[in-house]
């Protein structure tokens, strides 16, 4: 059996569907009700991966498990020593975390201190473990489908700052291999798309999916910082802006990792437009 925490995210909701059509058992956890259709055979279990008294009785019984952190979890909670106690307690002999490159290349971010402190717990709780850390996701995205529905633009800054952006669909199947397959324990993913893209790229591979023009209109720092300041932490907005706008060469470069673990290369991000453009439409 296959617990898979984050069951309804980006990641998750593409991640189950792969390990039922395996063949696999599974429980599709998340900390809020599942609205959704599951495929036959999927178990969901509502529970808190950063609450470990509600994540042991999911454990029961599985093999393995699937961690992602979202939300506030990524900087508050519980030792995450509590849940990989747990689940070497339940019988779990592989646990596969969903982390982030950042923690490779601004290893002293103070955005990702509990990531940090995920990946030493599960690399120590003795089991067979991989750690998954990929970079910007196609799925950021989203955050311009309204201003392209409504007025045919894209409001972004550091336009033409080009990052390797993945899609979590890559992410999900890596995951589903290294959670049934032998080979990959002991090893660190980083992940990322085939090519370093722009915003303003992206924008017209948008505009092109469309068959509509798709305005680029570039933000400054600050408009782009009271923004995202809406919604995100003070420390996760400013270490944001830094990678897009100054990213390292390391943040910058294509990793091999998708396709050494997949044995085909990484999906570029207009197949994930071409997948997602009803949000867009």
């Amino acid at each position: 059996m296959i617990v898979v925490t984050g069951a309804t995210g980006n990641v998750g909701r593409t991640l189950v569907p792969l390990l039922a059509g395996a063949g696999e058992e599974v429980v599709a956890v998340s900390r809020r009700p599942h609205s959704g259709e599951l495929p036959d055979g999927v178990r969901y279990a509502r529970a808190d991966v950063g609450d470990s008294a509600t994540m042991r009785p999911v454990l029961e019984g599985a093999h393995a498990l699937f961690i992602l952190l979202g939300g506030e979890l990524n900087s508050r909670g519980e030792s995450p020593d509590a849940l990989l106690e747990g689940a070497v307690d339940a019988g779990v002999k592989r646990v596969v975390l969903l982390s982030s490159q950042i923690n490779s290349t601004r290893p002293d971010a103070v955005s990702h201190a509990r990531l940090r402190k995920y990946e030493a717990a599960v690399r120590a709780a003795g089991v067979e473990s991989v750690i998954l850390r990929p970079g910007n996701f196609a799925s950021n995205a989203f955050a311009w489908a309204e201003s392209v529905r409504t007025q045919r633009a894209v409001f972004a800054p550091f336009g033409e700052v080009a990052l390797p952006v993945v899609d979590p669909a890559d992410i999900a199947e890596v995951a589903a291999a290294a959670l049934r397959e032998d080979g990959h324990a002991g090893h660190t993913y980083e992940l990322t798309g085939p090519e370093a893209i722009s915003p303003r790229q992206q924008a017209a591979v948008i505009s092109e999916a469309l068959g509509e023009d798709v305005t680029f209109v570039e933000l400054t720092r600050e408009d782009a910082h009271a923004h995202m300041a809406r919604f995100m932490p003070e420390e996760v907005v400013g270490g944001t802006l830094d990678i897009l706008g100054a990213p390292l060469p390391a943040e910058q470069a294509v990793s091999p990792d998708v396709e050494r673990v997949l044995h085909r290369p990484a999906r570029p991000f207009g197949e994930w437009v071409a997948r997602n453009l009803p949000a867009f439409r």
